[in-house]
C-alpha cells in the first residue's frame, strides 16, 4: 500500500507560481510511475502532468505545457509539480496519483491518490 500526501497548495495571483509537493511512503518510490491530476467543482477529474518511471518520460496536458513542471526525487519519495503563470482556470484540487504501471494522462491509469490540496488562483 502507498500512502500519498500533498502540500503546497493555496492562493495566488493570476500569473503568480506554486510548488506542490507529494511526499509517499509505504513502497519503493523509484519503481511507481507518478502524476498530478486536478479536479474543478463541477469538472471531471484531469489529469495534468504525468511521469513514467521506466523511462522517466514526461506528459503533460496541452493547456499546461510550458507552464507547469512534473518532477520527482527518489531519494526523497517525494514528487512536485511546479506551476508557472498561472491562471484563474487552473483554479482546483490537485491531487498527486501513482502506479506500478506506465501511468500517464488517464486518472484510470492510477492505483493510489493523495487527498487533495486546493490552489485558488485570484483574477
Amino acid at each position: 500500500q502507498v500512502q500519498l500526501v500533498e502540500s503546497g497548495g493555496g492562493l495566488v495571483q493570476a500569473g503568480g507560481s506554486l510548488r506542490l509537493s507529494c511526499a509517499a511512503s509505504g513502497a519503493s518510490f523509484r519503481w511507481l510511475s507518478v502524476g498530478w491530476c486536478r479536479q474543478a467543482p463541477g469538472k471531471e477529474r484531469q489529469c495534468v502532468a504525468a511521469q513514467s518511471w521506466r523511462t522517466t518520460e514526461t506528459y503533460y496536458l496541452d493547456s499546461v505545457k510550458g507552464r507547469f513542471t512534473i518532477s520527482r526525487d527518489n531519494a526523497k519519495s517525494t514528487m512536485y509539480l511546479q506551476m508557472n503563470s498561472l491562471t484563474p482556470e487552473d483554479t482546483a484540487t490537485y491531487y498527486c496519483a501513482a502506479t506500478p504501471s506506465g501511468g500517464r494522462l488517464q486518472s484510470n491509469d492510477y492505483t493510489y491518490w493523495g487527498r487533495g490540496t486546493q490552489v485558488t488562483v485570484s483574477s
